[in-house]
């Protein structure tokens, strides 16, 4: 759980990012979309499960700020081993890394994360939000790249690219990104590399974050089928307390 404070401090960095790093009519649109979706993107969270990564209010936001700087690092360290890093902008690297997951927040008219309304599922699965019914099924990608396009905010095949494939190979579509088998078919940048060793840093830390502030609580994560178990460390608890104080107990 981030304070309150905290959440207003992050979301003051966010826009920092966006006036420092673009400018004219494609900071004005970002500006604007940024704008219209303060009010939710301030309190979305990363991830619906709490063993996953910020799964809480203001979990978003503290989610990609630290892609954005993990981003400008692993960059820095790309640069040192030897990379060029050529073929892009430091302006595309943090348009993707301030959009890499912008399509969590939804769209105009709906959340993409609702409270899990049920409670068993809260305690016992660490399924604190659920994915909103009333919003067309897509990936998240996609769903970044369709509110970028519905503000008029245009990309470069660099960023569109990046975008699309920053889960890696954790997402197996994106294997022909990854694993061309032509000729002149390999990644032409290393951008989406870096987004996605960022992306994976930061949500693993977060994973890390998570645990040590549950310290040495245990609980069993129930599945559907009850001969499958996992033991896993929990704060159910305290991730109870944080839904009730943010939506009300369910």
């Amino acid at each position: 759980m981030i304070e309150a404070e905290q959440i207003g401090q992050n979301w003051n960095s966010l826009i920092k990012v966006i006036d420092d790093n673009f400018e004219g009519e494609r900071k004005d649109k970002l500006k604007a979309l940024y704008t219209d979706f303060e009010e939710r993107m301030m309190m979305a969270p990363a991830s619906g499960i709490e063993h996953f990564h910020n799964a809480f209010g203001g979990g978003y936001v503290d989610h990609v700020l630290r892609v954005i700087k993990g981003a400008s690092k692993v960059y820095e360290t790309w640069q040192d081993m030897g990379s060029p890093c050529d073929g892009y902008t430091k302006e595309e690297l943090m348009f993707v890394a301030l959009n890499h997951d912008l399509g969590k927040v939804g769209t105009k008219e709906h959340a993409y994360y609702i409270p899990n309304p049920s409670d068993w599922h809260r305690k016992n699965q660490g399924a604190i939000f659920d994915t909103n019914p009333e919003i067309d099924h897509m990936p998240v990608q996609h769903r970044s790249i369709w509110l970028l396009n519905q503000y008029g905010i245009t990309m470069s095949s660099n960023e569109m690219i990046a975008i699309m494939i920053h889960d890696g190979l954790y997402d197996e579509s994106n294997s022909v990104y990854y694993k061309p088998y032509g000729k002149g078919k390999q990644l032409k940048t290393n951008l989406a590399h870096i987004i996605h060793q960022a992306d994976l840093m930061a949500s693993k830390i977060e994973y890390e974050i998570w645990l040590n502030k549950v310290g040495s609580k245990k609980t069993t994560i129930k599945k559907a089928n009850p001969h499958v178990k996992a033991t896993l460390s929990s704060a159910n608890d305290s991730a109870t307390d944080v839904f009730a104080s943010l939506f009300g107990d369910k």
